[in-house]
């Protein structure tokens, strides 16, 4: 589902070492740390979350472009976005 791309973000979490085990165990991403941060090298997969405009596989096809979210351990809501 995620490619290798030289996209990167930040966000905060409570508890790195749970978010290295969410990322890196849960999603399959690898994940490297350096300077006390967690660095995640985008590849793998998760469960999206579903609400009322998203489809049975949780993405949303209205009008823009293609949209899914999910929560990671810390109750950061990310999402992944595709062109059409």
């Amino acid at each position: 589902m995620f490619a290798n791309t030289n996209a990167y973000s930040g966000f905060t979490v409570s508890d790195v070492e749970e978010a290295r085990r969410f990322y890196g165990e849960t999603l399959g991403i690898k994940t490297s740390e350096e300077y006390g941060l967690l660095w995640l090298h985008l590849a793998g997969g998760v469960q999206f979350d579903r609400n009322e405009h998203t489809d049975e596989k949780g993405i949303m096809r209205e009008e823009g472009p293609y949209i899914a979210w999910f929560t990671d351990p810390a109750g950061n809501v990310l999402s992944v976005l595709q062109e059409r």
